[in-house]
């Protein structure tokens, strides 16, 4: 299992609303994510600067690849495009983090 980290960022003021719609994230993607291999999935929030770090395990990261099809993680991209940064195709612009350290 890997554990896979990254940074998003959020438009300015949507804090709230951004923690709202993950308090109701949407069953059919929670299973969607728990089925591609993903777990113990976090995302924290700067609230000086509005950047979101994610950090998740994940068993197979070739599954990874083919998430950005499911018709369901593209429903919840164009369901978040508004209150966050975004690509053309709605998926959020995440920049993948280095690990340099860690501590069993």
């Amino acid at each position: 299992m890997k554990q896979l980290a990254f940074e998003m960022k959020l438009n300015a003021g949507q804090e709230f609303e951004y923690k709202k719609r993950h308090d109701e994230i949407w069953p059919e993607l929670v299973t969607l994510l728990k089925t591609t291999g993903i777990s113990e999935y976090s995302i924290y929030l700067n609230q000086e600067t509005g950047s979101l770090f994610g950090v998740m395990k994940v068993a197979d990261e070739l599954a990874l690849e083919k998430l950005p099809h499911d018709p369901i993680m593209q429903k919840w991209w164009a369901y978040m495009k508004d209150i966050m940064q975004t690509h053309p195709n709605n998926s959020p612009i995440s920049i993948p983090l280095t690990n340099v350290f860690y501590l069993p």
